[in-house]
């Protein structure tokens, strides 16, 4: 787990260049049959993703976007009016039966559909009209990491394909992102220590990086064997955070730009109940380093001045250090990450 983290900024250049040429056939085909809505299908970690090319798309492109339930499929045999829909299967092996049925049938209903996986000879692969390929090369940690980043840097090159204002030379500065935010390792390796008899958390993020919350959540539950809960701000103070007592961990993505005045909010809520608060940040943000004292504060700099002011592209750097935490944690607590019990690579649902 841990080397296929280090692994990130190299298999997301890598993305970038070799599917260029696709992404610019894609973008061609979509200009001609622009989609009036776009569903996003996947699981586990997958779904996490797709939580965040929910967020990405409807932000950037102004089609709403939905996240599809496979069992409407798969269990009710239901057929959902797809015209001039657009959907999009997420899965890193490509195998994932259920995800591979809603494709199957979305293209018998009539709606365009791209697959996004990692796994070139997949069912995936060959279900979907379209492709972006995501090169992270084999993963073997059953705890995914780096296709999920890769995954996130596929649905940018979607949302670049149906004419979102996003630059494919600011696409290629994430990899830098993703470098500097590994300079953190040996950080989080010694806050991990402290977390060691850790048994619940909450994980809490806002917009493009509330799916950071979900794929946190879920590494800390499958490597470590923790009850980690995941939220959006938002839902968080509508009644969760009820169950923070004094010292109960807290996990927040805290990012400059337009979430962070909600993240805010949370934190004092937080600090009045004496919780235990970790912040992933970065240095744009000058005023989180005053109200808490632990963060983990990425040092993106000049990298991301260049980029958008916003938060648009910080959520593939603030994964890592949460990546990191989760195996450095697992090691910790005498687990192996990248076996966790009664889990295998391929889950085949229906």
């Amino acid at each position: 787990m841990r080397e296929e983290i280090r692994e990130q900024p190299e298999a997301l250049e890598r993305t970038l260049k070799r599917e260029a040429p696709r992404i610019a056939r894609l973008r061609s085909v979509l200009e001609r049959n622009r989609p009036r809505f776009i569903v996003l299908v996947a699981r586990g970690t997958s779904d996490n993703a797709a939580h965040f090319g929910r967020y990405l798309l409807e932000i950037c492109t102004g089609i709403p976007c939905s996240l599809a339930a496979p069992s409407i499929f798969t269990v009710y045999c239901a057929s959902p009016r797809l015209e001039e829909a657009l959907v999009v299967g997420i899965s890193q092996s490509g195998e994932s039966t259920d995800t591979n049925m809603v494709i199957e049938r979305a293209r018998q209903l009539g709606a365009l559909t791209v697959g996004i996986t990692n796994e070139s000879r997949s069912s995936l692969a060959r279900l979907a009209e379209h492709l972006i390929l995501v090169h992270a090369g084999r993963e073997r940690s059953v705890a995914a990491t780096k296709t999920y980043t890769g995954q996130l840097m596929a649905l940018y090159l979607l949302a670049y394909a149906l004419g979102a204002p996003i630059r494919m030379e600011d696409l290629e500065r994430v990899p830098e992102l993703a470098t500097i935010a590994l300079q953190t390792e040996s950080e989080i390796a010694q806050l991990a220590v402290r977390y060691r008899f850790m048994n619940d958390a909450a994980v809490v993020g806002r917009g493009l990086n509330y799916s950071n919350a979900l794929e946190f959540a879920l590494k800390l539950i499958e490597t470590c064997a923790i009850v980690a809960d995941p939220f959006s701000s938002a839902d968080f103070l509508h009644g969760p955070i009820a169950m923070v007592e004094r010292s109960f961990p807290v996990f927040l993505f805290a990012p400059s730009g337009p979430t962070w005045e909600a993240m805010k909010q949370v934190l004092h809520k937080l600090a009045q109940r004496k919780a235990d608060i970790l912040l992933i940040t970065d240095d744009s943000n000058r005023e989180a380093p005053r109200l808490v004292s632990r963060t983990v504060r990425l040092e993106l700099g000049m990298a991301r001045r260049k980029l958008s002011p916003s938060d648009l592209y910080t959520p593939i750097p603030y994964i890592i250090p949460a990546q990191l935490f989760a195996c450095s944690l697992a090691e910790e607590k005498g687990l192996d990450p990248d076996r966790p019990p009664g889990l295998s690579k391929v889950t085949k649902t229906v």
